[in-house]
């Protein structure tokens, strides 16, 4: 599948005529707990050459294909992309630390990924990660069960929350390395690995047990995180002119 998902990047840069500087695997698979039979949805940062950039008008700004094989690969413009970066978009920010990576320039991710700090918001990040454990829990949660891959739709933005409450940091992406903290006690580790065993070979709609005490501190330790600016503080304004140095680096250096 990669040899593929690389045969299509390619082709998209040329028929396209853009270049790709990352490509990334984002959902349950960068997450670590893909079904068998999840797709692959496969996100990419690209830019165009410099004439694109020199109209009065700005052209669509993202590339989205669904293509056979339950491959779903989507892209955002680079200045799409820094424009997003710098308001700290959490699914970019996780793109950027996705385990998979199947394609980047050089040194691309790595100046992202050292500007992070400066525009990550820990309170916004808050509210996005409390607010998708929340969605999750309330849609599928009924009876005492819950779909086992739902069930990890709470259990990691919740980690996420904690991240941020101790590390006041952009969260990893993946859920091993959420799971591994001094803030995740003993049997919750060893919950989480069980689930994580039997996800591995459970279908999308698979439904799990989830104990209505274990949903209730759940739902206790989300109601506190509505509460993020209380313990947490938002960042000053930052310039962006680290950003645009990486735009036009990134489009001059395209010829």
């Amino acid at each position: 599948m990669r040899e593929r998902i690389l045969a299509e990047l390619h082709r998209i840069e040329r028929e396209e005529r853009v270049r790709v500087l990352l490509a990334v695997e984002s959902g349950s698979r960068a997450w670590g707990f893909a079904s068998p039979d999840s797709d692959y949805d496969v996100r990419f940062i690209y830019a165009h050459e410099q004439n694109w950039y020199l109209s009065i008008f700005e052209a669509r700004a993202v590339i989205e294909q669904m293509l056979p094989g339950d491959l779903d690969v989507c892209g955002w413009e680079l200045r799409k992309a820094l424009r997003l970066f710098s308001k700290c978009n959490l699914a970019l920010n996780e793109w950027l630390g996705s385990p998979i990576v199947y394609a980047a320039a050089e040194g691309f991710r790595e100046q992202l990924l050292e500007l992070m700090p400066n525009y990550f918001n820990p309170i916004a990040a808050m509210h996005h990660y409390r607010s998708m454990a929340e969605t999750a829990l309330q849609a599928n949660y009924a009876d005492g069960k819950i779909g086992i891959k739902k069930l990890f739709y709470v259990l990691r933005p919740l980690l996420a929350c904690r991240w941020i409450e101790h590390r006041q940091s952009q969260p990893p992406t993946a859920l091993p390395q959420l799971r591994d903290n001094a803030w995740v006690d003993d049997d919750e580790q060893r919950w989480i690995t069980q689930l994580l065993i039997a996800k591995a070979d459970a279908a999308e709609a698979e439904l799990t047990a989830l104990p209505h005490d274990k949903a209730a501190i759940i739902q206790q330790e989300l109601e506190r995180y509505k509460n993020a600016s209380a313990f947490l503080s938002a960042p000053g304004k930052v310039p962006t002119r680290d950003l645009d140095e990486i735009l036009r680096q990134r489009v001059w250096s395209f010829t």
